[in-house]
C-alpha cells in the first residue's frame, strides 16, 4: 500500500473508532448500515425485557437505540454512551422525542469508565468497539461493575481473521482473538456463550455473557 493510499485508511480508522466532524456524519450512517444486523443479533441476544434498563455502549451511528427503547418499552430505559461527541449531538438530535419524555439518556464514557452506579443495567450491548480498548480486563471489569447479578452483557466483534484482511485495520484497530475476549470476560466474573453469526461484511461473534452464580 502506497503512501498515500495509508494515510487514508488511517483517516478512515480514526473515524470508525471516533466519528467526527463532516467525514464523521458519513461514518455515522455507514456504521448505521453495515452494523444494523449485527447490533440486531446483539439486542436480540441481551433480550432486554419490558421495564428494565438497558445500555448501548459506544453507540456510534444509534443504530441501536431505536432497537433497544422498543424491547424495554413505555416503562424500561435505554442509555446510550459514547465517547464522541459529535455522535451525542447528532442522538439529540435524533432522539429528541425519547429523550424529553426520559425514555433515552446520553451520557458521555468510556468502557474503562462507565458513567452508572454499581448495579444498575440489566442488559448492556457493545458492538464493535473493544478493538479501541487498550485495557480489556478493565473495560470488562467495569461491564461486571454496572450489571445486575441477573443481567446479561453482549460483546459483539468480527471475526478477527477476516478483519485483519480489511485495508484499514492495521491502523489502529486492536484485533484480538475471540478466546482471548472470552477469557476477559471470564476473569471479571462471566459464563460466555459465543454465538458466532453470518450475514454481513465478515463473521460475527456474538459473546453473552452472564455473571456467575
Amino acid at each position: 500500500m502506497n503512501a498515500v493510499a495509508g494515510r487514508l485508511m488511517s483517516v478512515v480508522a480514526r473515524q470508525l473508532g471516533h466519528p467526527s466532524g463532516p467525514l464523521g456524519k458519513v461514518v455515522a450512517l455507514v456504521l448505521n448500515r453495515g452494523n444494523r444486523w449485527a447490533v440486531q443479533a446483539s439486542v436480540d441476544a441481551a433480550a432486554p425485557a419490558p421495564g428494565e434498563s438497558a445500555a448501548d455502549i459506544g453507540f456510534g451511528g444509534g443504530v441501536g437505540l431505536p432497537l433497544l427503547l422498543e424491547r424495554v418499552g413505555a416503562d424500561g430505559i435505554v442509555y446510550g454512551v459514547e465517547i464522541a461527541d459529535d455522535m451525542l449531538e447528532r442522538a439529540r438530535g435524533r432522539f429528541a422525542a425519547e429523550i424529553a419524555a426520559g425514555r433515552l439518556r446520553l451520557l458521555t464514557g468510556a468502557m474503562t469508565e462507565l458513567p452508572f452506579d454499581t448495579d444498575s443495567l440489566d442488559a448492556i450491548v457493545t458492538t464493535n468497539t473493544i478493538y479501541f480498548v487498550e485495557d480489556l480486563d478493565g473495560a470488562c471489569a467495569e461491564l461486571a461493575r454496572v450489571l445486575r447479578p441477573k443481567g446479561r452483557v453482549v460483546v459483539g466483534i468480527g471475526d478477527p481473521d477476516a478483519m485483519a484482511k480489511m485495508p484499514f485495520t492495521p491502523y489502529g484497530f486492536r484485533l484480538r482473538p475471540v478466546s482471548e475476549v472470552v477469557a476477559a470476560l471470564g476473569r471479571a466474573g462471566f459464563t460466555v456463550e459465543d454465538q458466532p453469526i453470518t450475514g454481513g461484511a465478515v463473521p460475527f461473534h456474538v459473546l453473552l455473557a452472564r455473571p456467575e452464580a
